[in-house]
């Protein structure tokens, strides 16, 4: 079995993920018309379950589309389908959950009232891990000039949904320039997040982060910081409208994302970040680590 195998669980159809499994009239695929989560595990069990669901609800609520199961059942959805990887695969580590939902197929047109009914695929993999170059050395960072981020009165950020296009076109400008990741603006010419994760800042010793109002998504692992594991690191934190001209007021920068929680960044451009094991961002990823190791212990009814 190839390193790269991924398990594909199509509404309910265990398979290869790299079986066709959708029709090509999936609004899905056509439209972008979906929405996502992504759970990775921590000790074998599935990390901050609920608050993904109550996100996927919410997404699903703002679409105006109906989740083909609820909770209870797609746990157990997810749970074959670990397993079928794990069997498949021989794979025992950490694993990354992906759950799509899409409005469902039907006659060509964007009228949501051609779609059939909600279909959802699952896709589980390993989980990514972060290079132990990249613990210690920190990502490069860039910021887009070329597309600012999609407004929350067109597209709002809040809603994880199928469509990335705004992210990945910015993404790319960045690796144009050797960046790892990029750094987007709204269109006030704040910062809001990267492709793929939220960005957060240490200055002064106080974890600071961009308002839910400039246009990002509500990351579990942002979310988790602020409200939880930052006081328990005897971190102060902060959300504050941040431009780039304040980033040079900074002493770290980190990614926070739900596969690789705290990652630290070490350069935006031409500006340097402090990275290592005595800084701040290297005691927030520590408790970090105790906090999901705690909440692995206390929830073995989600272990797959």
């Amino acid at each position: 079995m190839p390193a790269s195998y991924i398990q594909a669980n199509t509404n309910g159809r265990l398979h290869p993920a790299h079986e066709a499994s959708l029709s090509p009239l999936n609004r899905g695929f056509l439209y972008g018309d979906a929405i996502y989560e992504v759970w990775r595990t921590y000790h074998g069990v599935i990390f901050a379950w609920e608050e993904h669901w109550r996100r996927l609800e919410r997404s699903a609520k703002a679409l105006h589309l109906a989740l083909p199961q609820g909770p209870g059942e797609m746990l157990g959805e997810i749970a074959r389908t670990v397993a079928a990887f794990r069997r498949t695969a021989g794979f025992t580590g950490e694993v990354y959950i992906r759950l799509q939902v899409t409005r469902g197929g039907g006659a060509i047109g964007l009228d949501p009232a051609l779609a059939d009914r909600p279909e959802f695929v699952l896709l589980v993999q390993p989980c990514p891990q972060v290079a132990a170059d990249v613990l210690r050395c920190g990502l490069r960072l860039s910021v887009a000039t070329g597309l600012r981020r999609n407004p929350a009165e067109s597209l709002s950020p809040a809603w994880k949904t199928g469509n990335y296009l705004n992210n990945i076109l910015c993404l790319r400008e960045a690796r144009t320039r050797g960046a790892d990741e990029v750094v987007i603006l709204n269109l006030a010419g704040e910062v809001t997040e990267a492709a793929v994760s939220n960005l957060a800042f240490v200055r002064d010793g106080t974890f600071v982060t961009p308002p839910l109002s400039a246009g990002i998504l509500e990351g579990i692992t942002r979310t988790l910081l602020l409200t939880k594991i930052a006081s328990l690191a005897g971190v102060p934190v902060a959300e504050v409208a941040i431009r780039p001209e304040d980033l040079g007021t900074m002493q770290e920068c980190c990614l926070l994302s739900s596969t690789k929680d705290v990652t630290p960044v070490a350069e935006i451009d031409d500006l340097r970040f402090n990275v290592g094991p005595d800084t701040v961002t290297a005691r927030l990823k520590a408790a970090f680590a105790d906090y999901a190791k705690e909440y692995s212990a206390k929830h073995p009814e989600l272990k797959v």
